[in-house]
């Protein structure tokens, strides 16, 4: 499997494929939900690519100088449990260090806190994040 720094539109038409395959059809969220206002041409991506076929994702772009948002990380089901996530996680969390990011924010469903906990995440349990689709805490770790 080869890992992606989509910065092309036909590498982020990966990231977009693999969103809509594994959250858009499975949770039935709308595009216009899933696609926002982060998501464009200077939008990062980190695609991972099983031959041919994208099979996990993650989006990053800045909040401010210092702190990048890590979001969208997905993998399609057919995938999952093989370390991919962690492995989008961990090369997005390089690729904001290279950019001269020194903070990674992400905003965690509730059942999956304890994946970013294991690669040094810390949650605010205090403040929920509730959407139109799940329940999310903001979750931070140092780079």
């Amino acid at each position: 499997m080869e890992i992606i720094r989509a910065t092309k539109t036909w590498e982020q038409a990966g990231a977009y494929y693999v969103r809509i395959q594994a959250m858009a059809r499975k949770h039935q969220i709308a595009l216009n939900v899933e696609f926002d206002e982060h998501d464009g041409p200077e939008t990062k991506y980190i695609v991972v690519v099983d031959n041919y076929l994208p099979v996990a994702t993650c989006r990053l772009y800045g909040i401010d100088e210092q702190q990048v948002m890590l979001g969208r990380i997905v993998v399609l089901p057919e995938y999952r449990h093989q370390g991919l996530g962690t492995r989008v996680v961990r090369e997005a969390e390089s690729w904001a260090r290279e950019l001269g990011y020194v903070r990674a924010v992400v905003e965690s469903r509730d059942n999956k806190t304890s994946f970013y906990e294991t690669m040094g995440y810390v949650a605010d349990y205090s403040h929920k994040i509730v959407g139109d689709t799940f329940t999310c805490y903001r979750m931070e770790k140092k780079l």
